[in-house]
């Protein structure tokens, strides 16, 4: 079962319900061609209720099993076996850096959280990178003092069986909430536990709402992948070409078109099927891996919330998108121009209204090809394209249709539909 790129499904678990039920969404994800199946944190949360805040880190989440006789994480084992049999690996998020106020680890180990000066357990907080003076802190959770603990062996040998238990159920990725916040050398020591049981283990960073040097300081804590933020991206500003030129060197990056902490895209595009299928198309362009949020697919409207939702919060389907996303996945999967991180510059000539981008597979330019996005949500444009700058062989590749989108049309001029992704390359 290859896992690269990474093609993730985000099954979000309180609106799915059971484990026993996460198999059917499981096959919904493999038919699309996903490879990964990403579930936000499964544990017993504290009073809050939020998912990222956890009280016992051995036992379910009361909805995912409200028999507490059998609240246990070994009653997932099953089911990732299940999950991996359908070509998905299994990825779940990985918290250390804070729990909830009222886990028991706090009056066990107290000597494990960071305190505030009165002596009260600190909560975490982070600080908007765009304006020092928004500052947001989060009273339900406890931080754990991963660096200056008095007793930091026993703390971090406590990630260390967490991460074990984990990999032993069936779990082969870790998406590492907060990354920025936790000492590169405890990253690495986890990384380099699992790898050494699974080398296949991939580790991502949740970087996100962190300033630059933060995701540069964890360049050598041996993360596989890391998210960027593409999904905010407008195709003008220069930010976000930027950003992967300096990260690339890195490690390579996901991309999304929402999350469990955005908006759902339906929602803010005031229901433009259009706007989906551009936003999916164009992550799954920008960089090696995508992932995709449950839902996306058939267009929900409602925010997903990690304290709130349940499963009666699923939603009839606007549209359906499964095709679609279908073929864009598998040539994501088969086009080594796509497979890779690979290198993004603006192409020469831009016209008003698209956004063109030239990518290279590498810095030999082994691949290249060029992405065109038309950034009108209402009117068709047309795009004169310099053909010099494409290999002999590339033809034009529509992936937000739906039927018929590798179709050889000639080079030249292009016709874009209103919102539109196209890609130009090789038919690899």
């Amino acid at each position: 079962m290859s896992a690269r790129p990474p093609i993730i499904y985000n099954l979000f678990p309180t609106l799915v319900g059971s484990p026993e039920g996460w198999v059917s969404h499981a096959r919904r994800a493999s038919e699309m061609g996903f490879n990964w199946l990403y579930l936000n944190p499964v544990h017993y949360p504290g009073f809050s209720g939020s998912l990222y805040a956890i009280k016992h880190f051995d036992r379910l989440h009361p909805v995912l099993a409200p028999d507490e006789r059998v609240s246990g994480l070994e009653q997932l084992g099953p089911v990732f076996r299940q999950v991996k049999q359908l070509g998905l690996a299994v990825m779940i998020d990985l918290v250390v850096n804070h729990t909830a106020k009222d886990s028991p680890l706090v009056a066990e180990h107290p000597e494990w959280f960071r305190r505030e000066a009165d002596g009260r357990v600190a909560s975490p907080f982070a600080i908007d990178p765009a304006n020092a003076d928004r500052v947001t802190v989060w009273g339900d959770l406890a931080e754990v003092d991963n660096l200056q603990s008095p007793d930091r062996e026993s703390l971090w040998r406590h990630w260390e069986r967490l991460v074990e238990r984990l990999v032993a159920l069936g779990c082969t990725g870790f998406r590492c909430d907060a990354a920025y916040k936790v000492p590169a050398a405890l990253w690495r020591r986890l990384i380099e536990r699992a790898k050494e049981r699974r080398p296949e283990t991939i580790f991502v960073a949740e970087t996100l709402g962190c300033r630059l040097e933060e995701i540069e300081a964890l360049a050598k804590a041996g993360f596989d992948y890391f998210y960027n933020s593409s999904k905010w991206w407008d195709f003008v500003e220069p930010w976000c070409l930027e950003q992967h030129t300096r990260f690339r060197v890195v490690a390579p990056s996901i991309s999304f078109p929402e999350s469990h902490d955005t908006p759902r895209l339906t929602a803010e595009s005031g229901g433009s099927e259009a706007v989906q299928r551009q936003r999916y198309a164009f992550a799954a362009v920008f960089s090696e891996g995508v992932q995709m949020t449950v839902g996306y697919e058939f267009g929900f409207h409602r925010r997903l919330h990690v304290a709130d939702t349940r499963p009666s919060d699923w939603e009839t389907p606007s549209f359906d998108l499964t095709t679609m996303i279908r073929q864009v996945n598998a040539l994501k999967r088969r086009h080594p121009l796509l497979a890779t991180e690979g290198i993004l510059r603006w192409a020469p000539g831009q016209v008003d209204g698209v956004t063109t981008l030239e990518r290279w597979s590498d810095e030999a330019g082994r691949h290249r090809g060029l992405i065109l996005v038309n950034r009108d949500q209402a009117g068709a444009r047309e795009v004169p394209v310099d053909a010099t700058i494409l290999p002999p062989s590339a033809r034009v590749f529509r992936p937000c249709e739906s039927g018929g989108w590798a179709s050889g049309v000639p080079l030249g001029r292009v016709q874009l539909a209103p919102a539109e992704v196209v890609l130009m390359m090789e038919s690899g």
